[in-house]
């Protein structure tokens, strides 16, 4: 079955669940930092701890990022989803009855980094790339992603209300509830697979090819290198963000409101770029991203935090939070087609997941060593000025087999 093909409902049907998934994963592992006060003093793990176990769920999302978008490129993408939704159940219910540091580890870190890897932006942006036209690519990416952003603002009131009247554990059988509603979203999403791959009109290329390839261009080396500090800085704010505030004294209500505040402006922020990202330069938006993020961060860090402050800062980082996702997909298929998208989108995953990993960790062991955030900040603030630099300056020339490729469509046509 051809793109074409598809009639107007299917496509939504496709986009809507794709929308759905991505929205609750990430919504769910945007709201853990909401957690880490009760955990503190309920089963006697530390700041580090906390932060070691979703310093780990983002690593091992990074890891295996590659090969799940490996196999929803072989397989399709509602095997790999769904079994995603399922491991992502078994990792709540794990960090439901954790009483240490290693169980809450096993769950929260292990079982959700690789559900995630299953379920959210790399599994979501190619179901979506393959059900629209190349013209619409972008802005549909960046709709998905926008719809995406609005679990965060479910996610984290819901826990928050929960954590306070019932506690954490009564918060996270509210999180159960979301997985449950992912499953059928997931199954929707993967409605893509009856799709016929667009192979191009060149030589068979395997992913292995894919990925050597890729390695070979710069480009893409500054994309995936830059793509570290998207990582680092947002899971430093959603891993440490309500703990900042509730040693400055600040009511927990603020940290969970800004949290959805994020996912709130997030939908905007997601729709622009994906928007902007086909009229203009990729690279240059990507860039600017890292930048203003880094100058928001600057001014919120520099005097006491208020709860005015806090959520103005919220809603300015959440209107650049995932407005990369639909900007790094369409670099992607811009350099190397639609083909290996999953694959090479993984691959390129990992360097962020290697900075959500230091964001998150870093982030609590400096606060465990120092008392403070100051140099957490201070250091997420200085990468990603000179990442942002980089990826404005980033070669953004296909690579010869797709520059033919697409040379020999435009004269068949």
């Amino acid at each position: 079955m051809k793109r074409k093909d598809l009639t107007r409902l299917q496509v939504l049907t496709i986009l809507g669940g794709a929308a759905v998934m991505l929205s609750l994963a990430m919504g769910m592992r945007q709201s853990w930092g909401l957690f880490q006060p009760q955990l503190i003093r309920d089963i006697g793990i530390t700041a580090a701890d906390f932060s070691l176990a979703i310093a780990i769920q983002n690593i091992v999302w990074g890891l295996t990022q590659p090969f799940a978008g490996a196999m929803a490129d072989k397989h399709g993408a509602r095997p790999v989803a769904l079994s995603g939704v399922v491991i992502y159940g078994a990792g709540i219910v794990t960090s439901i009855y954790a009483s240490s540091a290693l169980a809450f580890t096993l769950g929260a870190g292990l079982c959700i980094g690789l559900a995630l890897s299953c379920t959210a932006s790399s599994i979501a942006m190619n179901v979506t790339a393959r059900a629209v036209s190349p013209a619409r690519t972008s802005l549909a990416m960046g709709s998905v992603s926008a719809i995406g952003s609005l679990g965060l603002t479910l996610a984290s009131p819901m826990a928050q209300a929960l954590i306070t009247t019932s506690g954490w554990q009564v918060a996270l059988v509210g999180f159960l509830g979301l997985v449950a509603v992912m499953l059928p979203a997931a199954f929707l999403a993967g409605g893509a697979d009856k799709l016929a791959h667009d192979t191009g009109t060149g030589a068979y290329q395997s992913v292995g090819d894919a990925v050597r390839e890729a390695m070979r261009h710069p480009g893409y080396l500054v994309l995936a290198t830059a793509f570290f500090v998207c990582g680092l800085q947002l899971v430093f704010i959603t891993t440490h963000l309500p703990t900042y505030l509730d040693i400055c004294g600040i009511d927990p209500s603020v940290g969970a409101n800004a949290l959805a505040l994020i996912g709130l402006f997030n939908v905007i922020g997601s729709y622009l770029f994906g928007w902007l990202g086909g009229i203009y330069s990729k690279r240059v938006l990507l860039g600017g991203i890292y930048v203003l993020r880094s100058l928001f961060i600057t001014a919120y860090f520099l005097v006491p935090p208020t709860p005015t402050s806090t959520l103005v800062f919220a809603a300015a980082m959440g209107t650049l939070w995932l407005g990369v996702i639909p900007l790094v997909s369409g670099l992607v298929i811009h350099l190397f087609g639609l083909r290996y998208m999953a694959t090479l989108s993984g691959v390129a995953f990992f360097s962020h997941q290697v900075g959500s990993f230091i964001g998150a960790w870093g982030g609590g062991l400096i606060y465990s060593t120092l008392g403070n955030y100051d140099r957490a900040w201070q250091a997420a603030v200085v990468i990603g000025i000179t990442a942002g630099v980089f990826q404005m300056m980033m070669n953004v020339k296909p690579t010869p087999r797709v520059m033919a490729e697409r040379s020999n469509t435009l004269m068949a046509a």
